[in-house]
C-alpha cells in the first residue's frame, strides 16, 4: 500500500502524538482517514466478500443504533446489559463516534466498524484501557487483515520502549489472547448485534464461537469481570 505523501505525513504525525498519550481517541480517526484510500480498503472487503455472511452484510449494509438509556433497562445477564454496563463503567458513548454515510462498500466498511468496535469489546471480553484496547486489535488482525490494526499494535510497542516498560507484559498477555480469540471465533463483522441485546452473554459468546475461559483471560488481563 503506498499513501499520497500528504496522506502519510498525517499518520505520521497522529501516530508521533498517539505514542506519547494513547488517551487520544481522535489521532486514531485521523489515521484511519488517512489509510483509507480505495486501494487500501478494497483488498480488506473483497476477503470479506469470501465469506457468506460478511458478503451478505456488505450488501445489505445494515447499521445499528445505540441507545445505552435503553440498553441499560434490559435485564441483568443479557448481552445489551453487560454492554451498556461496560460503557457507563468506562464513561464512553458510542454514539459519540462519527457517522459515516452508507455511500458505497468502503464507507460501510468504516462506518459498520466504528459503530460496532464498543460493542466487539463487550463480545470480547477486552477492557477499553491500553492493554484491552491493543488485545482487540490484535483481534480485529486476526479477523479482517488491514493495516490500521498493525499501526496501533506498533503504537504499543513505542509506547512500552519509550514511555511505559510497565505496559509490556499486560500487552503481550492480551496481543497473544486477542489474535488466539480472532482466530478461533466466527466472523463478528456484519454480525446483527441488535438482534442480540436481549439474549444472555454466554449464549451470544457460543453463537459467535468464543470461549468462555478466553474471555475470562481477556478480561483479566484488565481486572474486568467476564
Amino acid at each position: 500500500m503506498k499513501l499520497p505523501r500528504l496522506r502519510a505525513l498525517k499518520a505520521l504525525y497522529s501516530l508521533a502524538r498517539l505514542v506519547k498519550d494513547p488517551s487520544r481517541l481522535g489521532e486514531v480517526f485521523e489515521i484511519a482517514d488517512a489509510l483509507a484510500t480505495p486501494d487500501a480498503m478494497q483488498p480488506m472487503i473483497d476477503r470479506l466478500a469470501q465469506d457468506p455472511v460478511t458478503a451478505r452484510a456488505l450488501e445489505e449494509r445494515r447499521r445499528i443504533r445505540v441507545d445505552l438509556a435503553e440498553l441499560r433497562r434490559l435485564p441483568e445477564g443479557t448481552f445489551g446489559r453487560a454492554f451498556a454496563d461496560q460503557m457507563i463503567a468506562a464513561n464512553l458513548d458510542p454514539s459519540a463516534l462519527p457517522h459515516l454515510e452508507n455511500d458505497d462498500d468502503v464507507a460501510f466498511f468504516r462506518g459498520h466498524l466504528y459503530e460496532t468496535h464498543d460493542v466487539w469489546h463487550a463480545a470480547t471480553g477486552f477492557g477499553t484501557d491500553v492493554a484491552g484496547e491493543l488485545g482487540l486489535q490484535a483481534f480485529y488482525l486476526a479477523q479482517i487483515p488491514g493495516p490500521l490494526p498493525s499501526l496501533l499494535l506498533g503504537v504499543g510497542f513505542l509506547r512500552s520502549a519509550l514511555f511505559d516498560e510497565s505496559l509490556t507484559v499486560p500487552m503481550m498477555e492480551a496481543i497473544v489472547q486477542g489474535w488466539r480469540m480472532g482466530k478461533a471465533a466466527r466472523p463478528l463483522f456484519g454480525v446483527h448485534w441488535d438482534e442480540l441485546w436481549s439474549v444472555p452473554v454466554a449464549e451470544v459468546r457460543r453463537q459467535l464461537g468464543i470461549d468462555p475461559a478466553d474471555v475470562a483471560a481477556a478480561s483479566a488481563v484488565t481486572g474486568l469481570a467476564a
